[in-house]
């Protein structure tokens, strides 16, 4: 192998490595996009390949941050597109650079050996250009695999962060990748040193670095995955207190109709005391021939106990409540409500886990069918008891598209058509279904949600 060939060679080489890092990275950031996936994947390895090919045919010598930079805000601009949020796409961009410049900057040491074994100076100009190139080919091949290694373990903590990040979030998100790439090229600013006369190698300079500077690079790739784990688990806190926040308010707000519905009984009451008045009252109507006021006195007395009425009976305080409540919102909103909901009559269940539960769901089905433009609006409410189970059901209509989370199996809560399916009314149902080691079925066909929660009885309850 000739110079010439070499050169050709070396150019081949760097037309590979940027077509693959191009398809590297559209393929990092795929599951992180919605909808039609493929068509968003080329545009992602178009910006990409373009630029890294336009700095390698461009005259002039341009270094890798100007390309890089010029990458992420291209990708920032089109997030519209990929159906990503800006701030997610700025950070899942600089931790593809930083492992990328990590991995690179690590097999300098790797090459730094390799070419004393491969490419030696014997005096046949041949041998030492065909030696270069296969040393060259090796070290891009482990760099290749390490760096995909490397990124597939980041992608595992980074698929279930957030994907909206707020401006600290992402300062914070940001601070170590940042300062690697930053690392990264002061060491190669430094790593060979042309004079007129001679090269420096820092390697040959100081040997120590050989080892440190990629033990540092892993550090910093540590620091990468220690933060965004942090950040996880911070995430993660936030949710379960918003979650056990919305749980406590749903308890309290059915303590609260649980006092009005004993201010309603204490109204029964004082009525069956009264009755004795009215019926005497009514004779004395009767007597006189009064018909006409007697029709408007007893008609006065039946709207009197109409507001005490709770047209559907579960064989439960909590369960009466919360059933007729969502029943007159449905009225409200036009809904066809039906219930057959039957409490359990052993005592192994809470009243108010089963509340939270049958609140949960119900709020989840009147919001669906409140968002519906057309078709009809129903929801189906059932609950049994099979020996030591305990089995609720609630079917409702909808409109719109239901996406999935992959991590959880639960619908994903989102903003416009199909939103009413909030994933923290449905990660409340089923930490108190985890309690009765339980289970929460779903299904979904055509325009009809299907939710079936299935309790195990407790004997401690």
């Amino acid at each position: 192998m000739n110079e010439t060939e070499f050169l050709l060679f070396q150019n081949i080489l760097a037309a590979i490595q940027i077509c693959l890092y191009a398809v590297i990275l559209a393929v990092f950031l795929r599951p992180f996009m919605t909808g039609k996936r493929m068509g968003k994947m080329i545009l992602v390895f178009l910006i990409f390949a373009v630029i890294y090919f336009a700095k390698e045919l461009s005259p002039f010598s341009i270094s890798g941050w100007p390309c890089m930079i010029l990458v992420l805000v291209l990708l920032m601009a089109v997030s519209g597109y990929l159906g990503m949020e800006r701030g997610f796409i700025l950070f899942l961009g600089t931790i593809f650079f930083s492992v990328r410049n990590l991995c690179i900057l690590s097999m300098q040491s790797i090459n730094f050996f390799t070419s004393r074994h491969f490419v030696k100076d014997d005096g046949n100009l041949e041998r030492i250009f065909r030696n270069a190139a296969i040393n060259n080919i090796l070290v891009e091949v482990i760099q290749f695999f390490l760096f995909l290694f490397l990124l597939y373990i980041a992608y595992r903590q980074l698929r279930e962060c957030r994907r909206e990040l707020h401006i600290r979030e992402l300062s914070y998100l940001l601070l170590t990748p940042v300062t690697g790439i930053f690392f990264v090229n002061i060491i190669f600013q430094i790593l060979i040193v042309v004079t007129e006369d001679l090269v420096l190698s820092l390697y040959e300079q100081y040997p120590v670095l050989v080892e440190a500077v990629p033990v540092t690079a892993a550090l910093f790739y540590t620091g990468i995955l220690v933060t965004v784990m942090s950040y996880r688990q911070m995430v993660g806190l936030q949710e379960e207190r918003k979650k056990y926040f919305v749980e406590e308010q749903q308890v309290h707000a059915i303590q609260e109709r649980m006092e009005e519905v004993d201010q309603f009984y204490n109204g029964i009451r004082q009525m069956k005391h009264e009755m004795k008045n009215h019926l005497t009252n009514i004779q004395g109507l009767l007597k006189n021939g009064d018909y006409e006021e007697m029709e408007q006195y007893i008609a006065k007395i039946d709207e009197g106990m109409e507001v005490f009425a709770l047209s559907i009976k579960t064989g439960n305080a909590v369960t009466d409540v919360i059933i007729n409540d969502k029943c007159r919102s449905a009225k409200r909103q036009e809904t066809r409500f039906q219930s057959q909901f039957c409490y359990p009559v052993s005592g192994g269940y809470n009243a108010f886990d089963i509340g939270i539960i049958i609140n949960n769901l119900l709020q989840n089905a009147l919001e669906a069918c409140d968002k519906m433009q057309a078709g009809e609006r129903y929801i189906f409410i059932s609950g049994r008891q099979k020996k030591k189970f305990f089995f609720i059901k609630v079917i409702n209509s909808f409109e719109g598209e239901i996406v999935f989370d992959k991590s959880t199996h639960l619908p994903k809560s989102t903003k416009g058509e199909g939103a009413a399916l909030h994933g923290i009314g449905l990660s409340n149902v089923r930490r108190e279904v985890l309690k009765y080691m339980g289970d929460i079925d779903i299904k979904v066909k055509k325009n009809e949600f299907n939710v079936t929660v299935m309790l195990q009885e407790k004997e401690w309850c």
